[in-house]
């Protein structure tokens, strides 16, 4: 079954224990948190204290998007603050082997990310040593953005490489812009992981509701 990851970059912060748990009552299966430095990416958002507040709330997988510079420096704070995943990008990181042996001998599953106009082919030596790779479907450092449409391409084309080196266990996690009318299509294409940020919290309807829609378009019925 395809895994939904609400976005806590579009929660109401003032309430966001409380948002956390109705996101896993209603049926969401991790809970993805979006670090921004305000350097890789041009926003700044939130770091390992909100991070522990979200992991005290949940019992399900944090899933911790590191857009950061220098994320070395930073991974056993997040560890400790109960990450589940960590994941780097490409760009920032200039021994990405070293970068994810770290994240894993800290007891968390590490994950490789890429930009949107980054070729697929950076990342694919170390498809063997992750637990996930993200396929950013906006440019990082904002919610709300639309759905790049090339994405498709660059998330079945990535299907296929795992498939080639039978990594039958790696995550394919797409994360920007995932909707209703997206959403359908990156599974379609080999997603299975999907985060989605205003299209969940921000849904005027509430979280339920927006959880229970996006299943439904995952699994090709109307809504």
């Amino acid at each position: 079954m395809v895994k939904i990851a609400p976005s806590i970059l579009s929660a109401d912060f003032g309430r966001l224990a409380e948002q956390v748990i109705e996101a896993e009552e209603a049926g969401a299966d991790w809970i993805h948190v979006d670090v921004m430095d305000g350097s890789f990416v041009p926003n700044i958002t939130i770091g390992p204290a909100v991070t522990e507040a979200v992991r005290s709330a949940t019992a399900l997988p944090v899933d911790v998007h590191l857009m950061i510079e220098n994320p070395d420096q930073h991974l056993s704070a997040f560890a400790d603050a109960g990450a589940d995943y960590l994941t780097v990008h490409q760009e920032t990181c200039v021994h990405l082997h070293r970068t994810i042996d770290a994240i894993r001998e800290l007891g968390v599953k590490p994950g490789i990310t890429l930009n949107p106009a980054t070729p697929l082919n950076t990342i694919e030596d170390i498809l063997s040593y992750v637990d996930l790779a993200l396929v950013m479907s906006v440019n990082p450092g904002f919610g709300g953005q639309s759905f790049i449409s090339s994405s498709i391409e660059k998330i079945n084309n990535l299907k296929g490489l795992i498939d080639q080196k039978g990594l039958k266990n790696l995550e394919i996690q797409v994360d920007g812009g995932i909707n209703l009318h997206t959403a359908g299509s990156a599974v379609s294409a080999g997603a299975t992981v999907l985060v989605a940020g205003s299209a969940i919290f921000g849904h005027p309807k509430g979280i339920s509701e927006a959880i229970r829609l996006l299943r439904k378009a995952v699994a090709g019925e109307p809504v």
